[in-house]
């Protein structure tokens, strides 16, 4: 996966996180994910179609889940309801939103997040190395995870 791709994500996530949702985060180096398994119980995914196919998806655990949507909503919540998994989804749409902005070439579109929680696999697109960019909150750790292709490819 060309890094081209990658870039962006990593520049969207430091947007997002500064500008609308202000939670302090470390942002680790993008690595080769070697298993297909999410390291974490909740997953927002986004596939991409156009001139690039594959998805981004958000994985995180429930503390840094519950954290983030706290901030995002400007009050603290506790539970994983439904609500939390709208704000969720929503993050994740900002973060693809924003990297899309960036993104190279034309004709590319994003599909609406879906948001899977508990223990639970992602069906990554076949033949795609998928690039997992680790951040770190107080909170705990979260994963975006990214699987692109070019249709030139």
């Amino acid at each position: 996966m060309d890094v081209k791709y990658i870039n962006p994500f990593v520049v969207a996530i430091k947007n997002v996180f500064k500008t609308m949702i202000d939670v302090p985060f470390t942002l680790g180096k993008p690595a080769l994910k070697e298993d297909r398994t999410p390291a974490f119980d909740i997953s927002s995914i986004i596939g991409l179609s156009g001139n690039v196919s594959g998805c981004v998806v958000i994985n995180l655990s429930t503390p840094v889940a519950l954290q983030l949507v706290s901030a995002l909503l400007g009050e603290e919540v506790s539970e994983i309801d439904e609500d939390t998994i709208d704000a969720i989804g929503e993050i994740a749409n900002m973060i693809a939103g924003n990297a899309k902005t960036d993104f190279p070439g034309e004709n590319n579109a994003i599909s609406v997040p879906s948001v899977v929680t508990g223990k639970h696999d992602v069906s990554y697109p076949s033949g795609i190395p998928i690039i997992a960019i680790p951040c770190k909150t107080d909170a705990g750790e979260m994963n975006v995870e990214i699987a692109i292709k070019s249709k030139s490819e």
